[in-house]
């Protein structure tokens, strides 16, 4: 963590979903803080890292319980606090960015009013100044001709302008805490890279923290400034990014002997061997 007073702590927390075979522990007993950095949280599929980063944000499906020794965002208890303070940190100084913009956007409203309503849902301002802003924001996210971006409907622009229209939606607010759940795995690989340069540029220019959630280690080994390695709904391991080659847990291991490197034969590519312990 860079800075001294962590913006984000997570302790021991647990998010349990009831079943009709019984219940299912889909975050179990993860720990980590965040100051103004830039975290990545890896791990497979049902790993439980979405999980995590919806508890933070306070978007758990209604039936999921969710508990934690400590939960706190620049020491507001998260847990305690009521619906409506929840409400108005979540887009505010808290936001999220989901995986594919098709799902996370109206499809019934133009791009412009979405933005222009979220900023306006968290500050007083006119409707002009808030069209100006979010015109600003476009330009911001590198949206070349935002005013024309500003009128159309989501289905009307490609998959990556509608990230980053949706990345601009979530800063309009200025957030403190930005949480990216997959955010570049729809786009091809051109557009990724200048989503993850937005990204890092935003949080450098705001000193934001980013929760970088993904399955990509190599990404996350080149984008983040610390790793969190999940499996079966707990934490393995946390290191530095730069020191992920040298991870110690099998798992993480595992993960990493799994990926494909240039200049090497290697076909069919290693299986995972999963231990038992590792989800114990």
């Amino acid at each position: 963590m860079n800075d001294d007073k962590a913006l984000l702590e997570v302790e021991d927390l647990h998010v349990t979903f009831a079943t009709r075979t019984g219940l299912v522990q889909a975050v179990r007993g993860v720990s980590f803080s965040l100051g103004r950095e830039r975290l990545g949280i890896v791990g497979e599929s049902g790993s439980g890292k979405s999980q995590t980063g919806r508890a933070i944000m306070g978007v758990t499906l209604p039936q999921a319980k969710v508990s934690a020794k400590k939960l706190a965002f620049d020491g507001i208890d998260l847990l305690s606090v009521s619906p409506s303070q929840r409400r108005a940190l979540r887009g505010n100084r808290i936001a999220m960015i989901l995986q594919d913009p098709k799902y996370s956007l109206d499809p019934v409203m133009t791009i412009g009013r979405q933005i222009v309503e979220t900023l306006r849902t968290h500050e007083k301002v006119s409707k002009a100044e808030a069209r100006e802003r979010a015109l600003d924001m476009l330009r911001a996210v590198q949206i070349r001709d935002p005013a024309r971006v500003f009128d159309l409907h989501p289905h009307e622009v490609s998959g990556g302008m509608g990230q980053r229209a949706m990345i601009a939606m979530m800063l309009i607010a200025g957030p403190e805490l930005m949480i990216a759940d997959e955010p570049t795995s729809a786009l091809d690989v051109t557009v990724q890279l200048d989503v993850l340069n937005i990204l890092d540029r935003l949080v450098a220019e705001r000193g934001m923290g980013l929760i970088f959630i993904s399955h990509d280690l190599r990404l996350v080994s080149s984008f983040c400034d610390r790793v969190v390695v999940m499996y079966a709904g707990k934490v393995v391991e946390q290191l530095k990014a730069s020191e992920l080659r040298d991870a110690r847990h099998p798992y993480t291991r595992g993960l990493l002997n799994c990926m494909p490197k240039i200049g090497f034969e290697r076909h069919p590519l290693p299986v995972l061997d999963r231990k038992p312990e590792w989800a114990a």
